[in-house]
């Protein structure tokens, strides 16, 4: 993560001088898991059980769990791969803001293709999230933190954070869930990527 902690300190230089939302690395995860689904269909999808069938969308809609004294909200970001980060930032904090102030209408809490779930406030290295049904996947996230790890040989300090991607097997399988992982760690890791 240490390439997405630069970037996104340089994006917050830009979003301070034009009094903007500050993107935080949830929003990068936002707009990489948005990327990652496009390339992976069945993560964006459902298995509808009444009607034995798979259901696969063309909209990325992101919901993105918020704690409230009650338990979780999830607001949806609708359109995702549509946004850039400054827009998936502003809609993030107020629609959170409003969770947290009880004034969510229930539509917009509706029709998420995906879920992400973020701990990383808490402390938490890492998670298992439940699938929030209709969703396929439900994306745990723990916190970004520096960590010993070997590269080249030798002992050094990184920035690392843990993910946890729950799916339901009638859809996607672990294999399509490490394929998708394996994207939105690519993207995560060169977050330039995230801008094309």
């Amino acid at each position: 993560m240490a390439k997405a902690v630069s970037f996104r300190q340089e994006l917050n230089e830009l979003t301070e001088e034009q009094e903007r939302a500050k993107i935080s690395v949830n929003d990068l995860i936002t707009k990489a898991c948005a990327q990652a689904l496009k390339e992976h269909p069945y993560v964006n999808g459902s298995y509808l059980e009444e009607e034995g069938e798979l259901r696969l969308y063309n909209d990325v809609h992101v919901g993105v769990a918020v704690a409230i004294d009650e338990g979780l909200v999830t607001p949806v970001i609708r359109n995702v791969d549509r946004k850039g980060l400054g827009q998936i930032a502003a809609e993030t904090r107020e629609k959170a803001e409003r969770a947290r102030n009880r004034d969510l209408a229930p539509d917009e809490m509706e029709g998420s293709t995906f879920t992400t779930s973020n701990l990383g406030m808490f402390g938490i290295e890492d998670f298992t999230a439940i699938v929030n049904p209709p969703n396929a996947c439900i994306l745990a996230i723990g916190e970004v933190r520096e960590t010993p790890v070997v590269e080249e040989g030798e002992l050094a300090v990184g920035t690392r954070m843990k993910m946890t991607l729950s799916c339901d097997h009638r859809i996607v399988d672990g294999a399509t869930g490490a394929q998708f992982l394996a994207t939105v760690r690519e993207y995560l890791e060169e977050p330039m990527s995230l801008m094309l």
